[in-house]
Protein backbone atom coordinates (compact mmCIF):
# COMPACT_ATOMS: atom_id res chain seq x y z
CA UNK A 1 0.00 0.00 0.00
CA UNK A 2 2.96 2.36 0.53
CA UNK A 3 3.79 2.37 -3.18
CA UNK A 4 0.15 3.02 -4.13
CA UNK A 5 0.11 6.12 -1.93
CA UNK A 6 3.26 7.40 -3.62
CA UNK A 7 2.04 7.33 -7.24
CA UNK A 8 2.28 10.92 -8.31
CA UNK A 9 2.35 12.68 -11.68
CA UNK A 10 6.13 12.21 -11.92
CA UNK A 11 5.71 8.41 -12.14
CA UNK A 12 5.92 7.33 -15.78
CA UNK A 13 6.57 3.60 -15.24
CA UNK A 14 5.32 1.19 -12.61
CA UNK A 15 6.95 -2.26 -12.40
CA UNK A 16 5.01 -4.89 -10.45
CA UNK A 17 6.11 -8.45 -9.77
CA UNK A 18 5.66 -11.47 -7.61
CA UNK A 19 5.74 -15.25 -7.59
CA UNK A 20 3.25 -17.37 -9.48
CA UNK A 21 1.21 -19.37 -6.97
CA UNK A 22 -1.49 -21.83 -8.01
CA UNK A 23 -1.53 -20.60 -11.64
CA UNK A 24 -1.75 -16.87 -10.83
CA UNK A 25 -1.09 -14.16 -8.29
CA UNK A 26 -0.54 -15.26 -4.72
CA UNK A 27 -3.37 -15.28 -2.20
CA UNK A 28 -3.14 -15.42 1.60
CA UNK A 29 -3.59 -19.22 1.53
CA UNK A 30 -0.93 -19.79 -1.14
CA UNK A 31 1.51 -17.51 0.66
CA UNK A 32 0.92 -19.45 3.88
CA UNK A 33 1.48 -22.73 2.01
CA UNK A 34 4.76 -21.40 0.57
CA UNK A 35 5.81 -20.30 4.05
CA UNK A 36 5.05 -23.81 5.38
CA UNK A 37 7.42 -25.20 2.71
CA UNK A 38 10.20 -22.95 3.98
CA UNK A 39 9.84 -19.88 1.77
CA UNK A 40 10.68 -16.54 3.27
CA UNK A 41 7.41 -14.66 3.49
CA UNK A 42 7.17 -10.90 3.53
CA UNK A 43 4.49 -9.82 5.99
CA UNK A 44 1.47 -8.06 4.59
CA UNK A 45 -0.49 -8.23 1.40
CA UNK A 46 0.65 -9.63 -1.93
CA UNK A 47 0.35 -8.01 -5.34
CA UNK A 48 -3.25 -9.21 -5.75
CA UNK A 49 -4.37 -7.24 -2.70
CA UNK A 50 -2.09 -4.32 -3.56
CA UNK A 51 -3.59 -4.00 -7.04
CA UNK A 52 -7.12 -4.33 -5.64
CA UNK A 53 -6.41 -1.29 -3.42
CA UNK A 54 -4.80 0.76 -6.17
CA UNK A 55 -6.62 3.74 -7.65
CA UNK A 56 -6.71 4.47 -11.35
CA UNK A 57 -3.82 6.70 -12.38
CA UNK A 58 -4.65 10.39 -12.85
CA UNK A 59 -2.17 10.68 -15.71
CA UNK A 60 -0.79 8.18 -18.22
CA UNK A 61 1.37 5.64 -16.40
CA UNK A 62 3.02 2.72 -18.17
CA UNK A 63 3.16 -0.59 -16.37
CA UNK A 64 5.31 -3.69 -16.71
CA UNK A 65 4.78 -6.92 -14.81
CA UNK A 66 6.94 -9.93 -14.03
CA UNK A 67 6.67 -13.15 -12.11
CA UNK A 68 8.84 -16.02 -10.99
CA UNK A 69 8.03 -19.67 -11.70
CA UNK A 70 9.78 -22.95 -11.18
CA UNK A 71 11.82 -24.22 -14.12
CA UNK A 72 11.14 -27.82 -13.10
CA UNK A 73 8.42 -28.84 -12.98
CA UNK A 74 7.28 -26.17 -15.43
CA UNK A 75 3.79 -25.36 -14.22
CA UNK A 76 1.15 -23.37 -16.12
CA UNK A 77 -0.17 -19.98 -15.12
CA UNK A 78 1.36 -16.55 -14.74
CA UNK A 79 1.02 -13.98 -11.98
CA UNK A 80 2.47 -11.39 -14.39
CA UNK A 81 -0.23 -11.91 -17.02
CA UNK A 82 -3.02 -11.69 -14.47
CA UNK A 83 -1.50 -8.64 -12.80
CA UNK A 84 -1.10 -6.83 -16.13
CA UNK A 85 -4.72 -7.55 -17.05
CA UNK A 86 -5.96 -6.04 -13.75
CA UNK A 87 -3.67 -3.01 -14.04
CA UNK A 88 -4.72 -2.29 -17.63
CA UNK A 89 -8.37 -2.50 -16.50
CA UNK A 90 -7.56 0.25 -13.98
CA UNK A 91 -6.22 2.49 -16.74
CA UNK A 92 -2.49 1.76 -16.79
CA UNK A 93 -0.82 1.40 -20.19
CA UNK A 94 1.20 -1.77 -20.88
CA UNK A 95 4.90 -0.99 -21.43
CA UNK A 96 5.95 -4.55 -22.24
CA UNK A 97 4.65 -8.08 -22.40
CA UNK A 98 4.51 -9.83 -19.02
CA UNK A 99 7.87 -11.42 -18.21
CA UNK A 100 8.68 -14.63 -16.34
CA UNK A 101 11.96 -15.42 -14.60
CA UNK A 102 12.72 -19.02 -13.71
CA UNK A 103 13.69 -20.25 -10.27
CA UNK A 104 14.94 -23.61 -9.02
CA UNK A 105 12.42 -25.24 -6.74
CA UNK A 106 9.70 -23.27 -5.05
CA UNK A 107 11.94 -21.05 -2.97
CA UNK A 108 14.72 -20.27 -5.48
CA UNK A 109 17.45 -19.39 -6.27
CA UNK A 110 17.06 -17.86 -9.71
CA UNK A 111 17.93 -20.22 -12.54
CA UNK A 112 21.19 -19.72 -14.43
CA UNK A 113 21.15 -16.63 -16.63
CA UNK A 114 17.92 -15.23 -15.20
CA UNK A 115 19.54 -12.42 -13.19
CA UNK A 116 21.29 -11.17 -16.32
CA UNK A 117 18.04 -11.46 -18.31
CA UNK A 118 16.19 -9.52 -15.59
CA UNK A 119 18.83 -6.77 -15.64
CA UNK A 120 18.58 -6.48 -19.44
CA UNK A 121 14.77 -6.31 -19.19
CA UNK A 122 15.08 -3.58 -16.57
CA UNK A 123 17.45 -1.57 -18.77
CA UNK A 124 15.00 -1.82 -21.68
CA UNK A 125 12.13 -0.68 -19.46
CA UNK A 126 14.17 2.23 -18.09
CA UNK A 127 15.06 3.36 -21.62
CA UNK A 128 11.40 3.27 -22.63
CA UNK A 129 10.40 5.17 -19.49
CA UNK A 130 13.10 7.78 -20.13
CA UNK A 131 11.84 8.37 -23.66
CA UNK A 132 8.24 8.62 -22.35
CA UNK A 133 9.31 11.11 -19.71
CA UNK A 134 11.02 13.21 -22.38
CA UNK A 135 7.79 13.43 -24.35
CA UNK A 136 8.32 10.29 -26.45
Amino acid sequence: AEAADGLGPEVVLLVVGGPTHAFGMSRPATRESAKDRGATAVPGAGIREWIDGLASPRTAVAVATFDTRTVSPRLPGSAAKKALKRLVALGFEPAAKPETFGVHGYEGPLADGELERARAWGVTLAERAESRGAGG
